[in-house]
């Protein structure tokens, strides 16, 4: 069996991350099928509480190759699935101080479940981003000197 691990990758440019959770990931039909074969998505992805219940809207399953018209819909609101406290958490942390729910990865855990690794976050200013930059630029250069 593959391992699966769909990142995203912008999100750690973009936001600081101050806390993470796995979450199930509620899938109807052949979406766990795409997933499997590493076709998602999860860029300009977010997630947000409707009536106590955690979505992750924008995230991107292409439709499977073999699916007849019971195939899925690519960009549907999927609803993640944690435990009541962890909810509870999330949605007073969200209201209370401004942070935001971006999805990180979908992988596939030992048991053949896909699961969501959320993380809540702040978004970053401008020179926050330019110096995660140079520290990468610099990283690399780091890596280049050791290997030779």
């Amino acid at each position: 069996m593959q391992n699966i691990n769909i990142k995203n990758k912008r999100a750690s440019f973009e936001y600081e991350f101050i806390e993470k959770f796995i979450a199930g990931i509620q899938l109807f039909g052949t979406e766990i099928k795409s997933i499997r074969a590493g076709k998602a998505s999860l860029v300009d992805s977010y997630c947000y509480f409707t009536r106590n219940e955690l979505y992750v809207v924008g995230m991107h399953i292409s439709e499977y190759k073999f699916g007849s018209y019971y195939n899925h819909e690519e960009k549907r609101e999927r609803k993640l699935l944690l435990n009541r406290k962890e909810l509870n958490k999330l949605d007073r942390k969200t209201k209370e101080s401004g942070l935001t729910i971006v999805p990180t990865r979908i992988f596939i855990n030992d048991k053949g479940f896909a699961k969501m690794e959320i993380a809540l976050c702040r978004g970053k200013k401008h020179y926050d981003k330019r110096e995660s930059l140079k520290q990468k630029d610099h990283k690399r250069e780091i890596d280049r000197m050791m290997k030779r």
